[in-house]
């Protein structure tokens, strides 16, 4: 069967939609172009700055839920949303009052957004989900806390009147008249209007009060996207223009038997009107603030982590002298005379390190330096080490660095090791339990003819399982030395040279090993046993006998991890019926380890020469694609399932993993990918994806996802690797054309422009993301700024003056390095003071040559 037979046609793709809109034009609607070919791809010119928004989000716990089950508890997981737009959903954790989820995400969305809500829901088999309760948190609460909103905070009940959403399209004019002036209010269409009906939509209509006086448009059915195109004049009294006089618009749900749903309102000054004499534009319907709030009752709290980060991004050639002095010093190492990284590592508290570890190895990654980024590192924390038991054990710059370039390198490497091995457990569910002041016989069953276990064969049964999920897990290791990613293997080969210099004599002959175990065991693989869904192995949290199964596996590993040293035996004596098997892992691992330092750098230029030649996968997995069968009116639609695979090439598919890919969509041609209202095919969680083909008509394809997490994870990565194509759409239609119509709008014209705003800047961040350079220097660059009166009082010191100036060289350039990065901070100070001011930013004055 070929692609094409999958694929909807539609109107010749409109080119780039402007960045704004005049306020007073006569149409403000996005992406507006005559239809026709797409133009020629001109290159693609970086904009002077961009702003940049993203939500950092920890759903911590819940406690003191109502119950909701007739059991007389809950079965409750949350769904976050920004501005009514669902974009997360944590896993449901089963019967409890007291929910852990321990979930954490990072959203990336336009400095325009207002709020974020997060629901509590309880989940039902049988019946449509109960809601418990909502917490909101708008964006200038957020903007408030710079260091980010946490703590508990009580769940309130969700009000209807309070649940809007969307935008309505007015004309307001003040025009003058025989006798006195009128109030003309033109109500022309809304968009992303709330869906109240089943059928997944809305029939809304609009009231227009003013001065006790009523008037309603008509009622579209069966859309949140209507058009009205109508016109109601109000006398305006002379005098009547008062600071309290306003015009009220309300959009509500019209419904035959029951009462109608209220959809929001706008308020509109008159008096400000009447200065203007005319405002024309998109306004956000408000909710109805006139009705009582209901209180908090008994909803339970909930505790969240939420920071607010906007950052002003300006063009690259602004950040090349910060980028080009850290480089200059990871290059030259400890032999060099910098001390930037040092002295960057000194003035970095403890609750900022993680985040400016992650940072700075990314800045890295990008310049291909991360491994000489670790290495120094690496020397550094040796050269104030003295006791080889203490050898990586804090939470220094190091550990967190290395920590982030395992997750960022070698993800897909762990998923290959640990993905079977945690299905196998998730899908066994067997109880497994090795102390014996724990063991439950009852939660074990019966054996035999209706004999219950004793506690030893509990014991001996437990052991028994983990013995062969660690023996499963260390062949799998054994096996994936040519798997390892080659920047992985020689980062942990510097890792192994540099320990086995500095402890070279013969009672520290392990200590090596276990400098690469520390991380590779203890702090990569044995997090992601314990929480696989945080590792992405698992969509959903283990229960309660599993995650003990996980956590014994976990204990184990470490235990091979520390190569079985006596110290860790003695924390638990329970676990001695596995010593032979961990003895034995030892030694596995060992040899394993042995093997994966043992590569050359030309092998690793080969290696990493062979990666680069193919276009790895950026996600891949299951989809249903929509398909048509045959024509007219006796036409059917269903969806097949498919499996896709997007690299940063193309997007691909297959009938199954293994089976050959066929090439289906070129990532360049993407023009838009954004979801599909839920009433168009009876489904929910379809996107479409609409690209150009060969000869520039526009095409659609439609593809299902199974939950609204997968959705939002296929739709940031679309988006994401096509973040830089021209010809990016700035409206959609988000129904589909059926008979002779568009199902969201009811616009019969097939070539007509979108109804709906495209959302391509609303993105989760992965592990596998590109790299946003010039985002990773800016960053860099406002944590210098915050620590910059430590670093003027350090080289201070250094210099041995009370000034802050440094010598110079016969240029005129600081020598000092440290000298060097304040006057860099100094020129992107003055660039982002020029850029707010609306001046171009003028380029740096301390222009670097790299050495090598």
């Amino acid at each position: 069967m070929e692609w094409r037979r999958f694929l909807c046609p539609r109107a010749p793709l409109p080119g780039l939609a402007p960045a704004c809109q005049p306020r007073n034009s006569r149409c403000p609607r996005e992406g507006t172009q005559a239809s026709g070919s797409l133009p020629a791809r001109p290159p693609r010119r970086r904009p002077a700055m961009a702003r940049r928004s993203s939500l950092s989000i920890r759903i911590v716990e819940g406690k003191n839920l109502p119950a909701k089950d007739i059991t007389g508890s809950s079965d409750p997981y949350c769904i976050v949303k920004v501005d009514n737009e669902p974009i997360i959903r944590t896993a449901t954790v089963w019967k409890t009052l007291c929910p852990f989820w321990g979930e954490e995400y990072q959203v990336h969305l336009p400095p325009t957004f207002h709020a974020v809500a997060f629901y509590v829901m309880d989940e039902d088999a049988l019946s449509r989900d109960d809601v418990i309760g909502k917490v909101c948190l708008t964006r200038d609460m957020l903007a408030s806390h710079p260091k980010g909103f946490s703590g508990w905070t009580h769940l309130m009940e969700v009000d209807r009147n309070e649940e809007v959403q969307g935008e309505i399209h007015l004309r307001l004019e003040v025009v003058p008249g025989t006798h006195a002036s009128r109030l003309r209010c033109s109500v022309l269409e809304g968009r992303d209007l709330a869906p109240k009906d089943r059928n997944g939509a809305s029939d809304p209509f609009v009231r227009v009060h003013y001065n006790g006086r009523t008037q309603e448009t008509s009622v579209v059915k069966k859309s949140c996207y209507p058009r009205w195109n109508e016109t109601f004049e109000f006398e305006l009294e002379e005098g009547a223009a008062d600071a309290l006089s306003a015009l009220s618009v309300e959009a509500w749900d019209w419904d035959l038997v029951s009462r109608n749903d209220f959809l929001g309102k706008v308020v509109v000054n008159v008096q400000r009107l009447c200065s203007a004499r005319q405002e024309e534009g998109w306004f956000r319907l408000q909710p109805d603030q006139s009705k009582s709030r209901r209180g908090e009752g008994n909803l339970g709290s909930l505790q969240l982590e939420v920071r607010l980060r906007d950052e002003t991004v300006l063009p690259s050639i602004c950040y090349q002298p910060l980028v080009q002095l850290l480089c200059q010093e990871v290059k030259l190492g400890t032999q060099g005379p910098g001390q930037l990284i040092p002295i960057i590592e000194e003035t970095t508290s403890a609750e900022c390190r993680q985040e400016v570890a992650t940072t700075l190895l990314k800045l890295f990654l990008g310049q291909g330096l991360a491994k000489d980024f670790l290495d120094l590192l690496f020397q550094l924390e040796l050269g104030r080490t003295s006791e080889a038991n203490t050898l990586f054990r804090s939470n220094s710059l190091a550990s967190k660095s290395m920590e982030c370039f395992l997750k960022v390198a070698g993800m897909r490497y762990l998923h290959g090791i640990l993905g079977p091995i945690i299905d196998r457990v998730f899908e066994e569910k067997k109880y497994v339990e090795l102390d014996p002041s724990k063991v439950e016989v009852k939660d074990v069953g019966c054996s035999g003819l209706h004999r219950p276990q004793t506690e030893a064969e509990v014991l001996q049964q437990s052991a028994q399982t983990l013995r062969t999920h660690l023996v499963a897990l260390l062949s799998a290791l054994c096996r994936s030395v040519r798997a390892c990613p080659a920047m992985v293997r020689a980062t942990f080969r510097q890792l192994f040279r540099r320990v086995r210099e500095r402890f070279p004599s013969a009672q520290h002959q392990n200590v090596p090993f276990i400098a690469v175990t520390s991380f590779l065991c203890l702090r990569f693989f044995s997090p992601a046993i314990m929480s696989p869904k945080l590792f992405h192995l698992r969509e959903r949290h283990a229960d309660a006998r599993t995650s003990r199964t996980l956590l014994l596996l976990a204990k184990v590993v470490q235990n091979v991890g520390n190569l079985d040293t006596p110290v860790s035996r003695a924390k638990e004596a329970w676990m001695e019926p596995l010593q032979p098997t961990v003895r034995q892992g030892v030694a596995q691992l060992k040899d394993f380890i042995t093997k994966l330092v043992d590569i050359e750098e030309k092998e690793e230029l080969d290696l990493q020469r062979a990666l680069n030649s193919q276009a790895p996968p950026v996600k891949e997995g299951p989809l249903f694609i929509h398909r048509t069968k045959g024509k007219g009116p006796l036409a059917s639609s269903s969806f097949k399932k498919l499996y896709f695979s997007l690299t940063t090439e193309t997007l691909s598919f297959a009938k199954t993993s293994s089976s050959k890919k066929s090439a289906f969509i070129k990532l360049a041609s993407i023009r838009a990918a954004e979801k599909v209202e839920e009433k168009s095919f009876g489904s929910s969680h379809v996107m479409q994806v609409i690209y150009a083909d060969d000869v520039g008509r526009a095409q659609t394809v439609y593809l299902q996802c199974k939950c609204v997490n997968e959705l939002n994870q296929w739709l940031s990565a679309l988006r994401k690797v096509s973040v830089n194509n021209t010809g990016l759409l700035g409206s959609y239609h988000p129904g589909i054309f059926r008979g002779d119509k568009w199902s969201c709008c009811h616009q019969k014209d097939r070539t007509d422009q979108g109804c709906d705003r495209t959302h391509s800047r609303v993105t989760l961040q992965e592990w596998n993301d590109p790299l946003d350079l010039d985002l990773e220097a800016q960053l860099v660059y406002k944590h210098l700024l915050g620590v910059e009166a430590a670093l003027r009082e350090k080289q201070r010191l250094l210099s041995g003056e009370t000034e802050t100036s440094s010598p110079t060289d016969r240029g005129g350039a600081p020598k000092d390095p440290l000298a060097q990065l304040l006057c860099v901070l100094q020129d992107l100070r003055e660039a982002h003071s020029s850029s707010l001011a609306g001046a171009s930013p003028r380029e740096p004055h301390h222009l670097l040559e790299l050495q090598t």
